[in-house]
């Protein structure tokens, strides 16, 4: 069952021969988790998906309000075998028509959702290893920032990762510097400093990295930062961890010979669930 355009249909009949996302990379997507009947984190979600729908020029459909998603994505989740929490996946296309440039100004949208297992965030005790992707690089420009549904990098890197039994991928800008995992955002603490890199660095401006900065603020000891992280300043850290709506906060435990603590992570998660509880 997904949600095409407003209504709940078993398929969406979208011929991929003619569909401008399959044949152009020309969509816009956001993940959303679902727990308890609510969207968490709805407002942050809604605005970064109509700025990004803007950035690319694609039409807004006016009935398209922060409250008509949400019911929209909570309609798809109770049509679902009960779980704890759910994803949910909202993408944005033109219509068909044209190559390069559209011939259609209209937009459609899908939305399709599946069960999570866990309610709540928690943290991983498991060894997770990351290491840089140099294959290519991410370009330090405002498309960069959003979610299209071009994502051949974070394909690729995902591959390399799999190849060479690494859990994720660090992707690096065209300055060389770290910008962020092949799913999330990244997180660097050293010392006493928890430093993330800007959005003008070519990151994806994430939602859960919203979250994260603003309860790290609260944290009594830690200066927050928003700066270029080198590769090697990843050596140097104490911590490193990744960040997305889905998984919460990921710690990093090894990069190449350098492993990491997790007490940081550990503190964020029991903030982020209490803030997630009150609503």
């Amino acid at each position: 069952m997904i949600n095409y355009n407003g209504s709940l249909v078993q398929q969406s009949a979208l011929a991929i021969e003619e569909n401008r996302a399959f044949l152009y990379g020309d969509g816009i997507f956001d993940t959303v988790r679902v727990l308890g009947g609510k969207v968490l984190f709805i407002e942050d979600h809604y605005f970064r998906l109509m700025a990004s729908l803007r950035i690319v020029r694609m039409d807004i459909p006016m009935h398209f309000t922060l409250e008509y998603m949400e019911s929209q994505v909570l309609e798809l989740v109770a049509t679902l075998p009960q779980a704890l929490s759910y994803r949910a996946r909202i993408t944005f296309f033109r219509q068909p028509g044209g190559r390069y440039l559209p011939t259609a100004k209209n937009t459609d949208f899908v939305i399709t959702a599946e069960p999570l297992a866990d309610a709540l965030y928690k943290v991983s005790d498991a060894p997770y290893e990351v290491e840089l992707y140099k294959d290519f690089y991410v370009s330090k420009q405002l498309l960069s920032t959003i979610k299209s549904t071009n994502r051949l990098i974070n394909v690729t890197a995902s591959i390399f990762a799999h190849e060479n039994s690494y859990d994720n991928c660090l992707l690096v800008n065209d300055d060389k510097n770290v910008i962020e995992g092949l799913q999330s955002n990244i997180f660097m603490l050293s010392g006493g400093k928890l430093t993330t890199p800007p959005i003008a660095d070519g990151c994806l401006n994430g939602v859960m990295r919203k979250q994260v900065l603003e309860l790290t603020k609260k944290v009594e000891g830690i200066e927050v930062s928003e700066a270029s992280i080198s590769p090697f300043d990843l050596q140097k850290a104490d911590e490193l961890f990744l960040t997305n709506v889905i998984t919460g906060i990921q710690p990093i435990t090894k990069y190449r010979k350098k492993e990491f603590t997790t007490s940081l992570s550990q503190e964020l998660v029991k903030r982020l669930n209490a803030k997630v509880r009150l609503g």
